[in-house]
């Protein structure tokens, strides 16, 4: 998975699992001999369905079948049953934090106890009510010009909500070595701005279901009904005139064309003469001489709307946000509110989680690293570590070998990928080095305040960092975190302990074929083909983003990667909604290529040379089957709609399908045959890496 943008940093929940090395690292499987086990891939197998015809449902449509989507989750898949595994883990941590009597003050026991404890209070919540946002509130209620509007603005940005635009302090995408402010378009309530154009019939049930969920929390703020309806309306009017100055999705993915460094003067002057951004960020403390706008016209066009728009419809706009922003740990009416809308019509939720695993999802977000030291203490050893550390090589040298055998790019493009290649750095398992959170105050007021400091804590944190050397050491991702990511600026794949659970099964019952095709092709082999994506080949083996492609090596990548594009265009998951093919492009060729080197080094391993079958398969087959247990997933239909126009990965079934069609040693391994909904002809099938 990658982030579409360096404000974003959208990491995705992806279910790129690894599988090999677990029994001996965690304590989740029950002792059982490994003859009386089903088999980790063929137990989940439809043979009612035809490989050529949908290997995504013959791989995993058993089990699909057979475990369907419980009523509070909005998809159900190996995923969340991994998810589960770690939810019992950290609520251990947690309420052993919790009765622990000797904590010191400020301690690690002590924050994580006292979170957990208030986090699980309902009572008090709903005795509280809105009254951890009163304060906040009664700020907003002053707002009476564009200038008080933007006071209030830019100090909720510090507590994590965002409105208007987004902010973050990362590296400058051309100068890695120095961190710099970068400003973004955002300010939306709804996932992503074609949710507010759309006219697929669900979108504009969705957009009609957001204007209700708006008017009922001005009705929970106090407002009459026609009032609260008014306010609706006039937001949901605003939010669409953001939305129409916002790019597409697709077009966040041009690094070059959302890099545009200016003076903040410059910024003021040329496009937002409102916002005065030189005092602005001196405010947050970051004397910046320059920052890197994202998509100038969005605030140009971002101006136009605060000058016009009246000061009651801006106050309206932002205490919706905040209280959107703190609804979960809000009484029970605001949480019940919010989730309608965002759990049950966005993605499809019939109920709540329990109290239990919202209090954790909370704690993760907050103290992320302090549970996550705890947690790879308990449950993650030093041999774990080195096992994929070592892993990571044999992919590394598989890909190497594989440029080396490009018949499309030149010795001197061939030499530059190299460079970078030997350049990314691995990081398994957790960091070296731990944050501080000494100075994260958590106490037992409230559930809300505590993720307010938590906010606060995390953005004078980020803040921190300006004008001093780049840490590369720093993860965006705690230990118990099931996902990996790839950073360009760092030239880094980073994979935390939790993505090497695979629950019910050990080491010792999982076969290499499985095992590569889990981790070395869906996760290792993944994360490293991003820093060679359509995104991730404009950066060098410095994280800098700098041309090292010759023009005509350059122009063949793009026919290559277009042919891509238009195959994944033409999935149509849901009537009327296809895949975005130039939105998902750079997952769709880190999941082509991750199977191309996954597989390159697993005919290496002796179990291939053998060609041995296990439990009726080969290991070629075992190895495609193995791809596509790391995609085992259903969803329901709104979350589906929603990943369709808001997400950069394509949906679980078509990671499978799509990159698989275009891969020819899977055609051998299932004699996939034309006229097979998954056969291509040769010369339409995409050849990248």
């Amino acid at each position: 998975m990658k982030a579409t943008s360096p404000i974003l940093r959208r990491r995705l929940l992806a279910l790129t699992l690894a599988a090999a090395c677990v029994g001996s690292v965690y304590a989740a499987a029950p002792t059982v001999a490994p003859a009386s086990k089903p088999d980790v891939v063929a137990d989940h197998i439809d043979t009612s369905v035809k490989p050529g015809d949908d290997f995504f449902e013959f791989a995993n449509g058993a089990w699909l079948k057979s475990h369907p989507i419980p009523a509070e989750e909005s998809q159900w898949g190996i995923g969340q049953v991994v998810q589960d595994e770690l939810y019992a883990k950290l609520r251990k941590i947690s309420e052993n934090a919790a009765a622990d009597k000797s904590a010191k003050p400020g301690s690690d026991e002590q924050k994580v106890g006292d979170f957990w404890t208030i986090a699980m209070d309902q009572p008090l919540a709903d005795k509280l009510g809105i009254t951890p946002l009163k304060e906040e509130l009664s700020r907003i209620d002053a707002v009476h010009d564009v200038n008080s509007t933007l006071d209030e603005a830019f100090a909720l940005q510090q507590i994590g909500v965002g409105l208007f635009f987004d902010f973050a302090l990362s590296q400058d995408e051309k100068q890695s070595d120095v961190m710099a402010v970068h400003l973004w378009q955002g300010g939306l309530g709804l996932p992503e701005r074609d949710y507010y154009f759309n006219q697929e019939k669900g979108v504009a049930k969705v957009r009609t279901a957001y204007v209700g969920h708006l008017q009922r929390v001005f009705h929970l703020l106090g407002k009459s009904d026609a009032e609260a309806a008014a306010s609706a309306k006039q937001v949901m009017a605003f939010e669409t005139a953001l939305a129409k100055v916002s790019r597409p999705l697709a077009d966040l993915r041009d690094p070059e064309k959302n890099y545009n460094k200016m003076a903040p003067a410059d910024l003021t002057s040329t496009y937002t003469p409102s916002i005065a951004w030189n005092t602005r960020l001196a405010g947050w403390k970051l004397p910046a001489s320059t920052v890197i706008v994202g998509q100038p016209e969005f605030f140009k066009g971002l101006q136009a709307l605060l000058s016009k728009t009246p000061a009651p419809v801006l106050r309206d706009y932002m205490r919706v946000h905040l209280v959107d922003a703190y609804a979960s740990y809000l009484s029970q009416d605001f949480d019940n509110e919010r989730f309608s809308f965002y759990g049950t019509t966005l993605n499809g939720q019939a109920e709540q989680k329990p109290r239990w695993k919202r209090a954790l999802r909370a704690e993760n977000q907050a103290l992320g690293m302090i549970l996550g030291r705890i947690y790879v203490k308990d449950y993650f050893s030093e041999a774990a570590k080195q096992r994929y550390n070592t892993m990571v090589e044999a992919v590394r040298t598989a890909y190497a070998e594989r440029i080396d055998k490009l018949d499309w790019m030149s010795p001197a493009t061939k030499a530059k990928a190299h460079e970078k290649l030997e350049a990314v750095t691995k990081k398994v398992g957790y960091p070296d080095k731990w944050k501080d959170y000494s100075k994260l105050t958590i106490g037992r007021t409230s559930y809300a305040q505590n993720m307010m400091n938590a906010a606060r804590w995390e953005f004078d944190d980020t803040v921190a960092k300006f004008g001093k050397p780049v840490d590369r050491s720093e993860w965006e991702m705690t230990p118990q975190t099931y996902n990996a990511y790839y950073n360009p600026s760092n030239n880094e794949i980073v994979l935390p302990a939790a993505q090497f659970i695979i629950p019910g099964f050990t080491d010792d019952q999982i076969d290499d074929a499985v095992v590569y095709g889990y981790v070395a092709a869906s996760t290792i082999g993944h994360e490293i083909t991003h820093g060679f994506d359509d995104e991730g080949r404009q950066y060098d083996a410095k994280g800098n983003l700098k041309d090292w492609w010759t023009k005509e090596d350059a122009e063949r990548f793009k026919q290559r990667a277009d042919v891509m594009v238009k195959q994944f265009n033409a999935y149509e998951p849901l009537p009327g909604l296809h895949i975005n093919g130039k939105a998902s492009l750079g997952e769709n060729i880190a999941d082509f290529g991750g199977i191309m080197i996954g597989l390159d080094a697993f005919k290496k391993t002796e179990q291939y040379k053998k060609g041995e079958k296990i439990a009726g398969y080969t290991p070629l087959q075992r190895f495609f089957l193995g791809y596509a247990l790391g995609w085992l997933s259903q969803e329901r239909e709104q979350q589906l709609r929603t990943g369709l126009l808001a997400d950069v990965h394509a949906p679980a079934k078509w990671r499978v399908n799509g990159p698989l069609s275009n891969v020819p040693d899977f055609y051998q391994a299932f004699d996939v045959k034309q006229g097979q909904p998954m056969w291509r002809p040769e010369d339409q099938r995409v050849k990248i890496w």
